[in-house]
C-alpha cells in the first residue's frame, strides 16, 4: 500500500475518532452559544428556573402565520427563535404557528372563537413602495398546560408609535411576555393579596381589571376593617396572614384602631401598595353645563402616619403641560356641534425616566388629578419611581377647576423651578410605628414600635388603577381612555408594582431586559430601492462569480503543466 493511501486512511480514521468523541461529549455536557451582541436569545436565569417548573407536556400556539407585512414577519422570526429556547431547554415545551385565515370556510368561526378569548386582531395599513393595502394580524398566542390556558400577548401597544416601533418594543418584551405566561401557568399560587375595604375605597368594578391580573398569579381577597371595632387584635392577626395589602383610593377617614392595624401590618414586614387621592376631585363631576368643579383636600387621617413612614402626600393638584388628551365639544350645540382634541393638563401623561426595574421600558401612564409627594430623612431607602414633567406645578386647594383651562396660553417661564414633582415613591426598609412612644388605640400584647424590613409603594392618584366603564357598565382594559382612544401603560405600572413588592423582581428584570434592535429606513430604502436591490441581491451574486472565475483559471493553470 502506498504511503499517500496509508496517510489518508490515518487522517480518515482521526477525524472520523474525533467526530465520536464531540457526539459523545455532547449528549453528556449541553451548551448553547449565542453569537448576538446583545445576547437576546440567553435566556436569563428566571426563564431558566420557570421552564424547570413545566414537569408535562405545554403547548404553544402562535396565531402569527401566513402572509405578513414586514415588520410582523421579523416579530413572527424572533418568537420563534426565543421559542425555541425554551424548548431546547426542556422538551416538554412545544409550539406551533397558525394562520388563522388560511381557510376562508372556516376562519370567521375562528376568528370569532379568539374574539370571545379576548385575542382581539390588528388592521394594518401596508405600504410596499407607495401601493397601500389593508391586512389582520393576530399578534397573540395561547399556551395550554394541564387543561389550563393563558393568552400570550405578543404585541405591546405603545401610544402614539408607528408599527416598526411597536415591533421593536414588543421585541424586547418577548421573553417577559413567555415566560410570564409559563409561570402563571405552571407555578401554584402561593402569595396572598388583601384588598382593604370599608373607608369608601373604589368599587370593585371600577378595579376589575386590576383584580384579574391580580387573580392570575395570587391569592385574593377583599378584607374590611369594620370590624376593628369589635375585635381589633383578631382583625390585626387575620391581616397578617396576607402578603400585601392594597388600599384604592379610600375617600373616609381612618380610625386611630384602622391605622394601628394598618401599622402593625407594615412593622410586622406586610407589604402596601397605597393609591392616595389627597384631594377630592374627578372627570366626571367636570361634565356639567358650567364645565366646572371644585377640587378641595380630603383629610383621610393618614398623614401622621405616612411622615412617621418619610413621606408627605401635598394637597395640592399637579398641572402639567404634558398632559393627556381630551375630547371636548366645539361650536354651538346640535346638529352643529363638533369635538376637538385639547391638552388637558391636570391629567399629567408620565413617561418614566427612572431606571427602576418597576418602570424600565414602560410607556405613557395616565393619573388623574394627581398631587405632589415630599420624602423626608428617616433612615428609608426612598426610589421616586415617576414623576411630573419639567413643565408641571402645583396647584394649591380649595381651587375651582374649570375646562375653560384647556385654551388658556402659557410659557416655559411660568413653570421654572417648579417642576419633576414625584408622584409615586418606592420607600424600603425597617419602619418604625406611627404608634412608637404614643398611646395605643388599642391594647396589643405583640405591639411592635421597630420591625422587620419592608417595602411600601405610594402613588399619589388612586385612578391610576381605575377602568374605565363601556356604555353595558362592563369594565374595559386598565389604561385604555374611552374618551381619547388611547392605552397606557398603566395596567403593567400597577402589576410591577405588586409583582415588586411581592419579591417576583426577576419577571420585572426580564422585562427591563435592553435589546440592541436597529430600525430600517424604509424612506431611504424606497430612494434607493434599485442599489438596495443590488447589495442585498445582485452583489452577492457577483461575489460567487467573481470567485467561481478566479477558481478555474487557478485550477487550468496548476493542471495544464
Amino acid at each position: 500500500m502506498k504511503a499517500s493511501t496509508q496517510l489518508n486512511f490515518k487522517t480518515l480514521w482521526i477525524t472520523i475518532f474525533i467526530l465520536v468523541v464531540l457526539n459523545v461529549l455532547g449528549t453528556l455536557f449541553f451548551y448553547r452559544f449565542d453569537l448576538t451582541k446583545d445576547k437576546r436569545y440567553t435566556l436569563s436565569e428566571t426563564s431558566l428556573q420557570i421552564v424547570k417548573q413545566v414537569k408535562n407536556p405545554l403547548s404553544v400556539k402562535i396565531y402569527m402565520e401566513g402572509d405578513l407585512p414586514a415588520d410582523f414577519r421579523r416579530l413572527q422570526q424572533e418568537t420563534k427563535q426565543l421559542l425555541e429556547e425554551f424548548h431546547a431547554y426542556n422538551s416538554n415545551i412545544v409550539f406551533e404557528f397558525v394562520n388563522p385565515l388560511e381557510n376562508k370556510d372556516e376562519s370567521m368561526d375562528l376568528v370569532k372563537a379568539l374574539y370571545q378569548k379576548g385575542l382581539t386582531p390588528i388592521n394594518l395599513t401596508v405600504d410596499d413602495k407607495g401601493k397601500q393595502s389593508q391586512a389582520m394580524v393576530f399578534p397573540w398566542a395561547i399556551a395550554v398546560y394541564n387543561n389550563k390556558e393563558v393568552n400570550i400577548p405578543l404585541l405591546k401597544n405603545r401610544m402614539g408609535a408607528s408599527t416598526t416601533q411597536k415591533v421593536i418594543g414588543s421585541i424586547q418584551h418577548l421573553e417577559y411576555s413567555i415566560a410570564d405566561a409559563i409561570n402563571k401557568i405552571t407555578k401554584d399560587k402561593q402569595k396572598k393579596v388583601a384588598i382593604i375595604k370599608g373607608n369608601g375605597e373604589m368599587k370593585e368594578i371600577h378595579i376589575a381589571k386590576m383584580l384579574m391580573q391580580i387573580r392570575e398569579s395570587y391569592y385574593i381577597g377583599p378584607f374590611t376593617l369594620d370590624s376593628v371595632a369589635k375585635d381589633p387584635n383578631g382583625t390585626l392577626n387575620a391581616l397578617k396572614k396576607y402578603d400585601l395589602a392594597i388600599i384604592a383610593k379610600p375617600t373616609e377617614t381612618f380610625s386611630d384602631e384602622e391605622k394601628q392595624v394598618l401599622d402593625q401590618f407594615i412593622v410586622n414586614g406586610g407589604k402596601t401598595l397605597w393609591l392616595i387621592d389627597q384631594v377630592s376631585a374627578d372627570m366626571d363631576s367636570l361634565y356639567n353645563q358650567a364645565g366646572v368643579t371644585l377640587a378641595y383636600p380630603r383629610d383621610l387621617n393618614l398623614n401622621d402616619m405616612f411622615f412617621k413612614y418619610g413621606f408627605r402626600i401635598n394637597p395640592d393638584l399637579i398641572k402639567d403641560e404634558q398632559g393627556s388628551p381630551i375630547k371636548l365639544a366645539t361650536g354651538e350645540q346640535g346638529s352643529a356641534t363638533q369635538y376637538q382634541d385639547f391638552i388637558w393638563k391636570f391629567a399629567p401623561l408620565v413617561s418614566p425616566e427612572s431606571k427602576h426595574s418597576i418602570v424600565k421600558n414602560l410607556g405613557g401612564i395616565k393619573f388623574d388629578f394627581a398631587s405632589p409627594i415630599d420624602t423626608l430623612k428617616n433612615g428609608i431607602k426612598k426610589t421616586v419611581l415617576l414623576q411630573s414633567s419639567p413643565y408641571s406645578k402645583k396647584i394649591g386647594t380649595p381651587f375651582e377647576v374649570n375646562l375653560d383651562i384647556v385654551s388658556e396660553q402659557t410659557s416655559p417661564k411660568d413653570y421654572l423651578n417648579k417642576g419633576n414633582l414625584p408622584m409615586s415613591v418606592l420607600l424600603e426598609g425597617s419602619f418604625h410605628s406611627a404608634f412608637e412612644n404614643r398611646v395605643l388605640a388599642f391594647k396589643e400584647n405583640s405591639f411592635l414600635a421597630h420591625g422587620k424590613p419592608t417595602k411600601m409603594i405610594v402613588v399619589s392618584d388612586g385612578d391610576v388603577a381605575k377602568n374605565q366603564l363601556d356604555k353595558n357598565m362592563e369594565p374595559v382594559e386598565l389604561g385604555y381612555d374611552q374618551r381619547s382612544g388611547n392605552l397606557y401603560d398603566n395596567k403593567d405600572f400597577v402589576m410591577n408594582c405588586i409583582n415588586y413588592l411581592l419579591d417576583d423582581t426577576g419577571l420585572i428584570n426580564i422585562r427591563s431586559k435592553d435589546l440592541d434592535l436597529p430600525l430600517l429606513d424604509k424612506e431611504k430604502v424606497y430612494e434607493n430601492y434599485t442599489q438596495a436591490q443590488f447589495i442585498t441581491i445582485g452583489l452577492p451574486i457577483l461575489i460567487l462569480l467573481v470567485f467561481g472565475l478566479v477558481f478555474t483559471y487557478i485550477r487550468k493553470r496548476k493542471y495544464s503543466k
